[in-house]
C-alpha cells in the first residue's frame, strides 16, 4: 500500500471560518429534503418500480418531508412517468413543494419544464460539475468555461419559469463542491446568483455537495462557513447541504455543516445512496432530539419506516444502525444490564422526567422500540441484574438478589450451552419449570393455625405416595409454624435463610401473592423456592416446599438422574 499518491483534491479555507467551533448543538430543525427518489434510487440495484415508488412517496409523506426530490423526468420514462402520476393524479399536498433534478444541458431542461406542466409549486435543481478534476479530465474545459454553463443554465430555467405558470424555485448545485477551489465555487454560485436576482419573493437555494467526501469533517464546514458568509444575497438565500458518507462521516459532516451556517439538508432515510452513501436523515433528527430538538419530522414509528423502506428498496438495514438497527438499543453484557435496570428503577422511584439513562442515549418507546424486546438481552454474557430486570419488568417477579444471582447462572448455562440469546419467554419458562410451585413427593393437604401465647401453632397433615400423616409444630409465625411441622415430618434439617414476598398483580382480595424463599441446608447450600396465590400463607407455603424440593433432589439432578 502506498499512500503517498492520496491526500490531495481538496482545498481548505482560511483558518477564520472557525466561527461554528464555538456552538455547542443545532439549535433548531433545518429545512429536510429528501432525495430518496432520485439520488437513493440511482443507486439501487434493482431501482424502484412506479408503484414501489409511489409506496415509498407516501412513507416521505407521513415521515412529513415537505420537500422531496421525486427524480430526474428527463433521464428516463419511469423518472418521467413518477413525476406525471404524481401531478395527474393531484398527488402533491399543497404544503409540499416537489424538487426535480436537471443537468445545466438546453435539451435536458427544456425536457424538465415539460414534464412539470400543471404542478403549483416546484423546484427546479440544476448543476454542473466544477471541481479541478471533472474540469481537466472530463469537460477539458476552462474555469470559464466552466462557469458559462452554469450561468446559461440559470438563463435558461429563469426564461422557462417566466413562460410558465407554475411557481418555480430554483436550486444551484456546484457538483463535487468539495474537489473545487472555494474562491472559484464561490465566484460561480455568485454568477448564477446575478442572474437569478433572490429577492424576498424568489428565495434560492444554493447546495454545497460533497459529492464525493474528501477531507475531515471541520474542513468541509469551514467551507460552508466560507461560502455562507461571502454569498450574494445571503438574506434571500437558502444554503443546503448535501453530503456522502465515502469516509464515513456523512453525519458529521452534515451537523457540523449546519454549525457552520446551512439552513437546509438533502439526505435519504437510513443513508441509501451512491457508493457509501448519503447523509442518514433519520440519524441526523433523532441526534437533534437526543440534544432536546425537535426535528419537526415524524420518527414515532422507526420499525414501521424501516419496513416500508426495506420492503420498496430491497436493502438492509444493518443491526447496528444507529435508532433502527434490531440491536442498537440491545444490552447482553452484565454490567451494562445492571446499569440499565437500575437506571429504569430510578426513573420509575423519582418520578425522573428527564433521560439520562445508563447506556442508552434515547428513550426506545419515543420511536416506537420496546424495553421488552429491544434493550436487555439474554445470552451467556449477560448479568442477574439484566436477567432480573426482565423477569420484573415483562412478568412481575421481584427475586431477591441472592436468588436474582442464582437464576442468572441457570440461564447463563443455558445460553452458553445452547450457543444462542433466550427470548424473555423461555426466561419465564427457565424460572417457572425450577422455581415456581414446585411439586415433589411431598404436598400439603390441610393446615390450621392457633395463637399460642406469643407463638403460632399449626396443624397439618402432609401427604406423601398417597399416604396422609397429620403433624403439630410451634413457630414464631405462621410461615415459622409450617417449616417446623415440615422439618419434623421430614427429619430434614436446614435453616430458612431468606423470605420475600409482594403482590404480583390485580388490587386487593384478587391480588396474587408472589413469595420467595432460600433454604441453607446443613451443608451450607443456598436452595431456592418461589411460590404464588391469592392467599399469601399459601404462596410462602408454596414456596417453601419448591425450595425444599430443590434442596432434597438436588444430588440426583446433578447427577442427572
Amino acid at each position: 500500500m502506498d499512500a503517498s499518491k492520496y491526500g490531495i483534491g481538496y482545498y481548505p479555507v482560511d483558518k477564520k471560518y472557525n466561527k461554528w467551533t464555538t456552538k455547542d448543538h443545532i439549535e433548531k430543525a433545518p429545512i429536510w429534503c429528501s432525495v430518496d427518489m432520485r439520488d437513493g434510487n440511482q443507486s439501487l440495484v434493482v431501482p424502484m418500480s412506479l408503484k414501489e415508488k409511489l409506496e415509498f412517496y407516501k412513507v416521505l409523506l407521513k415521515v412529513g418531508f415537505k420537500e422531496i426530490e421525486v427524480g430526474f423526468p428527463a433521464a428516463s420514462e419511469t423518472e418521467y412517468d413518477f413525476l406525471r402520476t404524481l401531478i395527474d393524479r393531484k398527488l402533491i399536498p399543497e404544503d409540499v413543494t416537489i424538487q426535480v433534478l436537471t443537468q445545466c444541458r438546453e435539451h435536458i431542461i427544456r425536457k424538465t419544464f415539460e414534464a412539470c406542466k400543471g404542478i403549483s409549486n416546484a423546484i427546479i435543481h440544476f448543476y454542473n460539475p466544477l471541481s479541478v478534476v471533472q474540469r481537466e479530465q472530463v469537460f477539458e474545459k476552462s474555469k470559464e468555461e466552466i462557469k458559462e454553463i452554469a450561468v446559461e443554465g440559470a438563463k435558461l430555467v429563469k426564461k422557462l419559469a417566466k413562460e410558465s405558470d407554475t411557481h418555480f424555485r430554483f436550486e444551484y448545485s456546484p457538483e463535487s463542491f468539495t474537489g473545487t477551489e472555494p474562491e472559484y465555487a464561490l465566484e460561480v454560485c455568485n454568477a448564477v446568483l446575478d442572474i437569478l436576482k433572490p429577492s424576498q419573493d424568489n428565495n434560492v437555494i444554493i447546495n454545497l455537495p460533497a459529492t464525493v467526501e474528501m477531507s475531515l469533517p471541520h474542513v468541509y464546514a469551514s467551507q460552508i462557513e466560507y461560502m455562507s458568509e461571502n454569498l450574494k444575497y445571503r438574506e434571500f438565500v437558502t444554503l443546503s447541504v448535501h453530503t456522502h458518507n465515502d469516509r464515513g462521516t456523512g453525519i458529521a459532516d452534515t451537523e457540523l455543516g449546519l454549525l457552520a451556517g446551512a439552513d437546509r439538508v438533502e439526505g435519504t432515510l437510513f443513508g441509501n445512496g451512491e457508493r457509501t452513501g448519503n447523509a442518514d436523515i433519520v440519524t441526523l433528527a433523532l441526534n437533534m432530539y437526543t440534544h432536546g430538538v425537535d426535528p419537526k419530522l415524524d420518527l414515532s414509528d422507526i420499525l414501521k419506516i424501516r419496513y416500508e423502506f426495506e420492503k420498496c428498496t430491497r436493502m438492509h438495514i444493518n443491526e447496528r444502525m444507529p435508532y433502527s438497527g434490531d440491536l442498537v438499543f440491545a444490552a447482553f453484557s452484565g454490567s451494562h444490564q445492571d446499569a440499565i435496570a437500575k437506571g429504569m428503577h430510578y426513573r420509575v422511584r423519582y418520578n425522573y422526567h428527564p433521560w439520562n439513562v445508563p447506556y442508552i442515549p434515547i428513550d426506545p418507546s419515543d420511536i416506537g422500540r420496546s424495553y421488552e424486546a429491544d434493550v436487555i438481552r439474554v445470552n451467556s454474557q449477560s448479568g442477574k441484574g439484566g436477567i432480573g430486570y426482565i423477569l420484573e419488568k415483562n412478568f412481575g417477579y421481584s427475586l431477591p438478589a441472592d436468588m436474582r444471582e442464582t437464576f442468572s447462572f441457570l440461564c447463563k448455562n443455558i445460553s452458553d450451552r445452547e450457543h444462542r440469546e433466550l427470548g424473555s419467554h423461555e426466561i419465564l419458562s427457565i424460572f417457572t419449570e425450577n422455581y415456581l410451585d414446585l411439586k415433589g413427593d411431598i404436598s400439603i393437604a390441610d393446615y390450621e393455625f392457633m395463637q399460642h401465647g406469643k407463638d403460632v401453632k399449626i396443624y397439618i397433615t402432609f401427604v406423601k405416595d398417597g399416604v396422609e400423616t397429620a403433624i403439630q409444630a410451634d413457630g414464631n409465625g405462621h410461615l415459622s409454624a409450617i417449616s417446623n411441622a415440615l422439618k419434623k415430618y421430614t427429619g430434614k434439617s436446614y435453616i430458612l435463610q431468606v423470605f420475600t414476598q409482594h403482590s404480583l398483580q390485580g388490587q386487593g382480595s384478587q391480588s396474587v401473592a408472589a413469595s420467595y424463599i432460600g433454604l441453607e441446608s446443613e451443608s451450607g447450600e443456598m436452595f431456592w423456592g418461589a411460590g404464588t396465590d391469592t392467599d399469601v400463607i399459601k404462596a410462602s407455603a408454596n414456596a417453601l416446599m419448591s425450595a425444599f424440593y430443590n434442596m432434597t433432589t438436588a444430588k440426583q439432578k446433578r447427577s442427572g438422574i
